[in-house]
């Protein structure tokens, strides 16, 4: 993992202003007071943070919501999609997968473009893909 995280930082450059922020996305994002474009990644990640803490996850998923519907800047968001294979085999993988699914229909709600890429191959599911992309 560390020589994956090294990697992706020779990759990313010094132009990236980088904040790794596990659990407070949206005070993070409140901070960002540049109107630049963000990328979060990922949500998967930011949940199951979340579980593990134990955290209210009705409250921090509204909040971060409320957060995103105010901002002025483009935001990209990466997320897995958990719901295409099997049900989970324990209560932990199944608390996980029910709330992915729940995060990722409210993001998806509020989002202008959603857009499932699969085998590199991107499809939009919500709005109409770049030319770029296609």
């Amino acid at each position: 993992m560390a020589d994956k995280i090294a990697r992706h930082q020779r990759l990313r450059g010094s132009d990236w202003q980088l904040i790794e922020e596990p659990l407070d996305l949206a005070t993070a994002l409140a901070s960002i007071k540049d109107e630049k474009i963000v990328l979060l990644d990922c949500l998967s990640l930011w949940l199951t943070n979340h579980i593990m803490e134990g955290s209210d996850l009705t409250t921090n998923c509204a909040n971060l919501l409320g957060q995103l519907a105010g901002l002025k800047m483009p935001v990209v968001m990466v997320s897995n999609e958990v719901g295409l294979g099997g049900i989970g085999e324990n209560p932990l993988a199944r608390r996980f997968q029910v709330e992915q699914g729940r995060l990722n229909q409210k993001i998806a709600a509020i989002a202008d473009l959603v857009i499932m890429v699969n085998a590199g191959l991107p499809t939009a599911l919500k709005g109409t893909l770049p030319m770029q992309a296609q």
